[in-house]
């Protein structure tokens, strides 16, 4: 993060402490229809218009750590076979024999020379190429090169692994734009896999993600968590395009540390606004990132049915050298899932009410903007065409959507 754009963090912050009304020039955001997070057939849109089209996060590197070695994800449905090279790069496959669709692998994760199929042994090598068939004699005119495994887009930032099932989709790097650009500071090339856990949820993916994307709620439902360190006052926002997002909130006190990390292992090229400050990163579609020097989570969401969804929580950390993850790791996981449980608690009985009658859409707040610049991005990834016009949000946020590494960035006080 440049000087610029710390400074002009900072003079954020202290523009929102101050601020008695809205922001000047900020307009009042339009309800966000409560259809969305019920209809079926907008749900589908979205499914494939939104997160089969994006880059979305599969696996760390630490999970395929050699050549061979493959972690299965299937997050969005379909099975997806990731391999590591003989290259030490990394490819995608879908789990997909080309003869009769059985599965090549069974387990999440594993080594192998060649991936065979269990239902009639059609083998393939580490990048996808048919090598082998039984009694290929019985195949007239066979050619093995047209029958590879079918791949699926991948790519790496850092140690992180990345797939879009879109063939036609830009590079990660284009995509994830000024996330990449402030990342870096955290080593993204050098951090390890700490702990992962996930939980069922019983709500329509969309009403748990809000929530994650401001801070409005903090007094209510972690009075004794979050609220007591966080100043959320002073959170300042910037919308970037491809819908991802950065919000900034100060510690009440400028000099306070978390003490469950402790003894915790940093990474030294952090800068001042993410060691003394609160950081959350939305990474569109469906990553919550809160870095800080000793580490961060990968909060993942994603949708299962209409109104069922899958919260995952992925921890890396900074390199603690040889052995065992230390155990103050325990402490931190912990405490950070005492956190999850409150902001999960309200979830099935909010879903309950989206699907009432009484239910009509949601009104924000400009301190709630990052919700409606997500759902914004989300129109637009569908597309108007076939886009009930009842579910729609109208497009206004675009003036407030920067990048700035593209250009000055001057913070326009909302």
């Amino acid at each position: 993060m440049d000087a610029k754009v710390t400074q002009s963090i900072k003079d954020g912050m202290a523009y929102e402490r101050a601020r008695t009304g809205p922001p000047e020039g900020f307009p009042a955001l339009p309800p966000v229809p409560g259809r969305r997070y019920v209809d079926p057939s907008f749900n589908r849109l979205e499914f494939e218009r939104m997160w089969k089209r994006s880059w979305v996060y599969a696996c760390h590197l630490d999970e395929i750590p050699e050549p061979g070695s493959y972690y299965l994800w299937d997050r969005l449905g379909s099975a997806i076979l990731i391999v590591r090279g003989e290259d030490d790069g990394v490819c995608a496959f879908y789990n997909t024999c080309r003869h009769r669709g059985g599965p090549l692998v069974k387990d999440r994760q594993g080594r192998r020379k060649l991936f065979v199929c269990g239902y009639h042994g059609w083998s393939y090598d580490r990048e996808g190429n048919l090598i082998a068939v039984r009694d290929e004699r019985d195949f007239p005119d066979f050619d093995r090169s047209c029958l590879k495994l079918i791949s699926v887009k991948c790519e790496t930032f850092g140690n992180w692994v990345f797939v879009n099932f879109d063939d036609q989709a830009g590079s990660l790097k284009d995509y994830l734009g000024p996330v990449a650009q402030e990342m870096t500071e955290f080593q993204p090339d050098k951090i390890r896999l700490a702990h992962k856990a996930e939980w069922d949820v019983d709500c329509n993916v969309k009403v748990l993600l809000d929530a994650f994307l401001e801070t409005y709620h903090l007094k209510s439902i972690h009075q004794q968590t979050v609220d007591r360190f966080l100043d959320h006052l002073g959170t300042t926002i910037e919308l970037w395009p491809n819908g991802h997002s950065r919000m900034v909130t100060p510690n009440r006190r400028p000099e306070w540390k978390d003490p469950g990390v402790a003894g915790l292992p940093e990474i030294a090229t952090v800068g001042e606004i993410a060691r003394d400050n609160n950081v959350s990163y939305n990474i569109y579609p469906n990553i919550v990132c809160p870095p800080a020097p000793t580490g961060m989570p990968f909060i993942l969401f994603w949708p299962k049915t209409d109104n069922t969804m899958l919260l995952e929580c992925i921890w890396f950390s900074p390199d603690w050298g040889a052995g065992p993850l230390p155990d103050v790791w325990d402490t931190r996981v912990g405490n950070f899932e005492r956190i999850i449980a409150e902001d999960t608690q309200f979830a099935p009985q909010i879903q309950q009410s989206v699907e009432s009658d009484g239910f009509r859409g949601i009104h924000l707040s400009c301190q709630e903007r990052r919700i409606y610049h997500w759902h914004e991005e989300l129109d637009r990834r569908i597309g108007r065409e076939g886009l009930p016009e009842s579910a729609a949000v109208e497009q206004i946020l675009g003036p407030f959507v920067t990048d700035p590494y593209e250009s000055a960035c001057v913070h326009d006080q909302v």
